[in-house]
């Protein structure tokens, strides 16, 4: 994927894994596990991205899109959270994987970076890129009371999408 392709934080973000700038990343990771916006050494990072005057739920998927990917910054052109967690069945217990995803699907935009950061967590240890700049629109819409619903409802259909009723 091309930067010219990419959101333009999503592109910054890259920038700074291909420019190897490990302690912009180290800043960037110490908003795991924090409110998104509560850890000031991001700041410099992620509000020139921003738009003007964002809306907090915005403005929060961006703080979190941003630590998430120090954590994991393997970067996919395609999919959503959903045909990334599909990727794992065949890593074995799927009924473990499909409780775990259902839970980030059911989870309250409060509580959603948590279930996310355990998400990513498990994606980087079994090496399933992100698409990052896909999960950044999808967190801008989840709290959403109009398209919310749908931004889930697209995760589930790619994570469950491969199974087939039986005739």
């Amino acid at each position: 994927m091309t930067e010219k392709q990419m959101h333009p934080f999503i592109a910054y973000l890259e920038s700074l894994t291909r420019d190897e700038r490990r302690g912009a990343l180290a800043e960037l990771r110490r908003g795991l596990g924090r409110p998104p916006g509560s850890a000031p050494g991001m700041f410099r990072y992620v509000i020139p991205y921003l738009p003007e005057t964002p809306p907090p739920w915005k403005e929060q998927a961006y703080y979190l899109v941003a630590s998430l990917f120090a954590l994991h910054p393997a970067l996919t052109s395609t999919g959503n959270m959903g045909d990334h967690m599909a990727a794992l069945r065949a890593e074995g217990n799927e009924e473990a994987l499909e409780r775990r995803f259902t839970a980030m699907l059911a989870a309250h935009p409060d509580d959603l970076p948590d279930y996310l950061r355990r998400a990513v967590s498990y994606l980087k240890s079994k090496e399933v890129a992100v698409n990052w700049g896909q999960l950044l629109q999808d967190l801008q819409w989840w709290g959403h009371p109009d398209y919310g619903d749908q931004v889930r409802k697209n995760w589930a259909t790619a994570f469950w999408r491969w199974r087939k009723p039986s005739a």
